[in-house]
């Protein structure tokens, strides 16, 4: 029989081990969040990307290739759009959602 080692010693609480764990787990994936978070500025920089992209695109390779290029960001909003209605969001802000989903990218250009 295999005794669980906890750092505070064989009588530890399992309960309060636990408690530990979740307080922990809660802080490190708020501080993720906090780093991964896209802005509205950002977004709207993401979105003039692709549409200077699509339009060099369009001009070098030829305007299919670049009508490719932004009905590709197009397509992914609308996904975007429908997955976080799915889950509940409404109105305007699915639509801010999917937004910085598809165009916040542009918060580490």
């Amino acid at each position: 029989m295999t005794m669980e080692q906890w750092p505070e010693g064989p009588a530890a609480d399992p309960e309060a081990a636990r408690e530990r764990y979740v307080s922990e787990m809660r802080g490190s994936r708020k501080a993720l969040r906090g780093v991964v978070r896209a802005d509205l500025p950002a977004a709207h920089f993401g979105l003039g990307i692709v549409v200077v992209a699509s339009v060099l695109v369009g001009v070098f390779a030829g305007p299919v290739v670049g009508a490719l290029v932004a009905g590709s960001f197009a397509a992914l909003f609308l996904v975007a759009l429908v997955v976080m209605l799915l889950r509940g969001n409404r109105g305007l802000d699915a639509g801010r959602r999917a937004y910085l989903f598809t165009f916040g990218w542009a918060n580490w250009v």
